[in-house]
């Protein structure tokens, strides 16, 4: 563990501590559903594609090659904070990783996502999915460590793919707009289906903790294609394995955030399923999200990605409209509906950052 965070706990059921360095920021009160001096801003892939910074560090270097290299990780997770000024910073890295680590063969390839040599199919597959330890991604640790020491007092996120998301792409062998395989075996092969989603829960839940046992302050589980479920299948097909995920890691007293696309009929359901924090995308506003997520809940969101592509009037008045949906909130993230897009020009996501911290100031 960092220095920074030795009040996580260790175990489920063991009741952590005060955490030293990052108790006291905006963001964890926000998670925390407490009182903030200003909402707290943080964006989903602010560490990477849109900074020329990244391009230059990430020149001549593998998706996957530049996630076990220490130094680099740390180094692309802090550019964005030192740019853009943010509440929070986001583990770089990506949903696969974890996979990748336990032996399967695949890759990300530029311009298509990641890619599954030999797709997940039939029960015998399975038996490739062993165990993750901290062992095989000791990188994680070693990056998160040199982060700590470097963020003091800024909140570090992890993240993990959540087992539908993963599932889909193990099953598909790649990115899909349609699943037709992923729910093939999930309407055709239920039980198959369960198992594989329960194993890669297993996955997941085990690389969130090496994240948290070396100093993430809160996590964020990615189910980017739970969208295409409808909320009946969701809640018996997708969310036990989250809640799985969920569960395992809820000793530690971190925020756990969930986060979906196109998830606006489920977000009540990924509130159940375990999480401390919904992230909302553009979709649906903030009141209305809270309407479906119910009480006890903190929300994340949601300005459209694409209106920082229209300049500085309109950015600070969809702005507004964000906030001002938010202002009952019991607590607010401010976020993206969805990630920063590459041809994003930084200096709107520093603006924004700025302006949203005069814009609630307390």
């Amino acid at each position: 563990m960092s220095a920074n965070d030795t009040a996580h706990g260790t175990s489920a059921g063991q009741q952590p501590t005060r955490p030293s360095a990052t108790y006291d920021s905006a963001f964890l009160k926000a998670c925390r559903r407490e009182p903030v001096p200003h909402t707290p801003v943080w964006f989903m892939r602010q560490a990477g594609r849109s900074l020329p910074e990244y391009h230059k560090v990430r020149e001549g270097i593998g998706m996957l090659e530049s996630c076990t290299r220490p130094e680099l990780v740390a180094e692309i997770t802090l550019q964005p904070v030192r740019r853009h000024g943010v509440d929070a910073a986001i583990y770089f890295s990506d949903i696969v990783v974890p996979l990748k680590a336990i032996g399967l063969d695949l890759d990300i390839k530029p311009g298509v996502g990641p890619v599954v040599e030999q797709p997940i199919r039939t029960r015998a597959d399975l038996a490739r999915l062993r165990d993750l330890t901290p062992e095989d991604v000791s990188y994680v640790t070693e990056a998160i460590g040199l982060l700590t020491r470097e963020l003091g007092s800024t909140p570090l996120i992890g993240f993990a793919g959540a087992p539908f998301t993963l599932a889909s792409y193990l099953v598909e062998g790649g990115p899909s707009r349609t699943f037709e395989n992923a729910k093939a075996m999930m309407y055709g092969d239920p039980e198959l289906w369960a198992d594989l989603l329960d194993r890669l829960a297993d996955i997941t839940a085990a690389f969130l903790k090496v994240q948290i046992e070396a100093g993430a302050s809160a996590v964020q589980l990615f189910d980017s294609w739970a969208g295409a479920l409808a909320p009946a299948d969701y809640r018996h097909s997708a969310m036990p394995a989250s809640a799985k995920v969920f569960e395992a890691v809820a000793g530690y007293g971190v925020p756990r955030i969930h986060f979906g696309v196109g998830t606006g009929e489920l977000l009540g359901l990924m509130g159940e399923a375990g999480a401390d924090v919904v992230g909302v995308d553009w979709r649906v506003p903030l009141d209305e999200a809270a309407r479906r997520v119910g009480p006890g809940k903190a929300l994340q969101g949601n300005l459209d990605p694409t209106v920082l592509f229209a300049g500085t009037e309109a950015v600070e008045a969809k702005t507004r409209e964000v906030l001002d949906t938010a202002a009952k909130l019991e607590g607010h993230v401010f976020n993206l509906g969805h990630g920063v897009m590459p041809s994003t020009d930084p200096d709107a996501l520093t603006r924004l950052v700025e302006y949203v911290h005069t814009r609630t100031a307390r």
